[in-house]
């Protein structure tokens, strides 16, 4: 019985999220920056008799408010994978929060990798019986190379 649970027991657990390069600090800033430059740009045009310039210029700063925040919302996507001598558990967490969990055999299963121009890793996909899994589509280049490698060599391990 427990040597059951312990093959049961996750050797290999990873957590993808999308990378954001810049943080909550950042777009404060960022955003303070851009008001500040409205504010001098609406008061310069002002002063010229151009106040027109002062809606167009905070439309701007509206968009790339608005751009920003669609963009930390989409961050909010993830995938968890688990990984035991008996199970490989694949849970995705989109935007609308529905998780969709999938459930393999190590021992059935394959790991591959598709790559696109320059060596890149263009898709990365877990299959058995002619169910695919696509993992880390949204992770970068760099992130999806150290991935594979990682979860490549966790498969070959739990299936010795």
């Amino acid at each position: 019985m427990l040597q059951e649970n312990a093959a049961d027991t996750p050797f290999f657990k990873a957590l993808l999220i999308p990378y954001r390069s810049l943080g909550r600090t950042g777009f404060l800033v960022l955003m303070a920056f851009m008001l500040g430059a409205w504010a001098f740009v609406a008061i310069t045009f002002y002063s010229m008799g151009a106040w027109p310039i002062i809606g167009f210029f905070g439309l701007d700063v509206l968009a790339l408010y608005v751009a920003f925040r669609v963009n930390y919302r989409a961050a909010r996507v993830r995938e968890e994978i688990a990984l035991s001598r008996t199970s490989l558990v694949i849970r995705k967490v989109p935007l609308s929060g529905r998780v969709e969990e999938h459930r393999f055999n190590p021992f059935w299963t394959r790991f591959n990798i598709r790559r696109g121009p320059e060596d890149i890793i263009a898709e990365m996909m877990v299959e058995t019986r002619g169910m695919r899994v696509a993992i880390g589509s949204f992770l970068n280049p760099d992130d999806r190379e150290s991935f594979a490698s990682a979860f490549g060599q966790a498969l070959a391990a739990a299936k010795r």
